[in-house]
């Protein structure tokens, strides 16, 4: 009967945490969709600015060399076939510092 009431139990917590991700999961989803204006964050986090308006200052990484915002992808992947990555990797084995040539050790 214990084992009937433990698997019960444990039964009804999956089901509230699965659901719970779920609502998570929706609510994120709402969240990003989202636009906010400058005015409306402004306000919003006016209680946690000093008396001095702070102005938005991006990160370094996001700023291209004239200090412009960068409007394309800071991440592309080109996509690579097996026997060009292993002698790419060969090629970086081979010119590391502590590997040893098969000329020196013959």
């Amino acid at each position: 009967m214990l084992h009937l009431l433990y698997i019960l139990a444990f039964t009804i917590l999956a089901f509230i945490a699965v659901a719970n991700l779920i609502r998570n999961l929706m609510m994120f989803s709402f969240d990003t969709d989202r636009t906010y204006s400058r005015s409306s964050i402004q306000q919003g986090n006016s209680a946690y600015m000093s008396s001095s308006r702070k102005q938005f200052i991006p990160h370094p990484e996001l700023l291209d060399s004239s200090g412009n915002l960068i409007k394309e992808p800071l991440l592309v992947m080109r996509s690579v076939n097996v026997e060009d990555a292993r002698q790419q990797l060969d090629a970086l084995y081979e010119s590391s510092p502590g590997q040893k040539s098969e000329k020196e050790e013959g």
